[in-house]
């Protein structure tokens, strides 16, 4: 009976997610009509489309997960223990998948965030306003970035507050990095004085987050490789027994105990999966 639960869980989280993924888009395109109706104050607009920049699929893999593990079931006839097994060692693999993307996709950004403000700096020495420097730099860079900048340069020439303005970029893009960027412009708005050596502080500081966050990557990925390796020589080794005796070793697969010490194994390597990518994970 067990077994039958942990699949129909893993249908149920994905057609939940399935749900409230739809929801959440029907929700900012309702929002976005009335808007554009007027019945909306302004305020409001930033809510629907925060950090959108960064959005994240988490429920993806586990989605595909569950399809998976109903789909091993009835198109191989495979038991439900390993079918709710297999699905949970895959949504975590597919899981740790979609965060390394989108932690080369947060690298990227702050890579180009770095690379603007460098140009802001150059800019600001030479004697050029603050957003003509800024326009400059954001001539010399690409999507993402670059489309949230120039809806921040937009904003400013048409009359809205500038620290309003770098306060709902920094919700739209909840990055440190961009945090202080949007604090040391916004400052300098009210307050005035030299914008050049403050930006050129922030911009070392953002390099230097950036090659801290490197280095961690680099004596991490020993452990990751380690961790699929043992991974790989697991799925070998039972190769290698089948290969040899495959009737016992079908058998020992098709039987109730084997069975579920098979599936007790593939859950303790999912829990070491856990456990790994939560020792590899960079907080600072």
């Amino acid at each position: 009976m067990f077994p039958e639960l942990a699949a129909l869980l893993f249908v149920v989280v994905g057609a939940g997610g399935l749900v409230w993924t739809t929801s959440r888009w029907r929700y900012q395109v309702v929002q976005r009509c009335l808007v554009e109706l007027g019945e909306v104050a302004h305020a409001e607009v930033v809510a629907p489309t925060t950090a959108q920049i960064l959005s994240r699929a988490r429920w993806l893999p586990w989605l595909l997960a569950a399809i998976l593990a109903v789909a091993m079931h009835f198109l191989v006839s495979l038991s439900w223990t390993y079918c709710g097994a297999l699905g949970l060692l895959a949504g975590l693999l597919g899981g740790q998948l979609e965060s390394m993307l989108a932690q080369h996709r947060v690298y990227l950004i702050e890579i180009q965030l770095a690379d603007m403000i460098d140009l802001m700096v150059g800019a600001l020495r030479a004697g050029t306003g603050v957003i003509k420097s800024l326009e400059a730099a954001v001539r010399e860079i690409r999507n993402p970035l670059r489309a949230q900048m120039e809806e921040v340069i937009g904003r400013i020439r048409l009359g809205d507050q500038a620290p309003k303005v770098f306060e709902e970029l920094t919700a739209r893009v909840p990055l440190e990095s961009f945090m202080l960027f949007s604090s040391a412009l916004a400052v300098h708005w009210e307050v005035g004085g030299s914008l050049a050596p403050t930006l050129a502080t922030v911009g070392r500081t953002i390099r230097d987050r950036i090659e801290l966050s490197r280095r961690v990557r680099s004596m991490s990925a020993q452990a990751r490789l380690s961790t699929l390796g043992v991974l790989a020589a697991t799925y070998a080794i039972a190769a290698i027994m089948w290969s040899s005796d495959p009737e016992r070793m079908e058998r020992f697969l098709w039987s109730t105990e084997g069975s579920f010490l098979v599936s007790g194994v593939m859950i303790l390597q999912a829990v070491g999966i856990v456990w790994s990518t939560a020792q590899a994970r960079i907080k600072f």
